[in-house]
């Protein structure tokens, strides 16, 4: 079977024609060590981040390699996404067994506890998805970890203007929040 032809874009030469699987490799290539250390500098596991850099790789076999205008900061972004769902992954089974060890922790919050928790959730993630995406994006990344520095890679902004911009989606947030809290009272 005969490859398809793609246009592939590297961030400092000019789109190249090459065949999808030829172009696939040689990304991998040059890119798999930098996503695994990526991936390492979150997880801290070396046999973690290699089986998370694999996950990366899939997930970009299955995009238009064309429709990534930067593959460098794709590969960042899908990297320090699927390690921080990793390490939040492993978060719930550690406490899954930790409860299960813990006879005492099988009490169940009452059904006030849960509603109220569910209410706040709620209401939480409809205020986050009333902001506009880019702040919720730089706010979802800095309470995941994140530095300016990060932020401002991932998001292709200025390192300077992060802090002002987090301050200013903050505030949005706190408004939209405290606004709907109001409007539910």
């Amino acid at each position: 079977m005969e490859d398809s032809v793609h246009m592939v874009k590297h961030p400092t030469t000019r789109p190249v024609a090459v065949s999808s699987e030829q172009s696939f490799q040689d990304l991998f290539r040059n890119h798999y060590p930098q996503v695994v250390r990526r991936i390492w500098s979150i997880t801290h596991d070396q046999a973690v981040a290699e089986d998370l850099a694999q996950e990366v790789f899939v997930r970009l076999y299955a995009v238009d390699l064309p429709s990534i205008e930067n593959i460098g900061a794709w590969l960042t972004q899908t990297s320090t996404h699927v390690a921080f769902n990793h390490l939040r992954g492993e978060k719930r089974r550690v406490a899954r067994d930790a409860q299960a060890a813990d006879p005492h922790s099988l009490s169940e919050p009452s059904t006030e506890e849960r509603w109220l928790q569910h209410e706040e959730i709620h209401d939480v993630r409809a205020a986050l998805t009333d902001l506009e995406e880019r702040d919720r994006t730089l706010l979802l990344l800095k309470y995941s970890g994140y530095d300016y520095k990060e932020l401002a890679a991932i998001t292709q902004l200025e390192t300077n203007s992060i802090g002002t911009l987090l301050a200013r989606a903050r505030k949005r947030f706190r408004d939209l929040y405290q606004q709907r809290r109001g409007s539910e009272r």
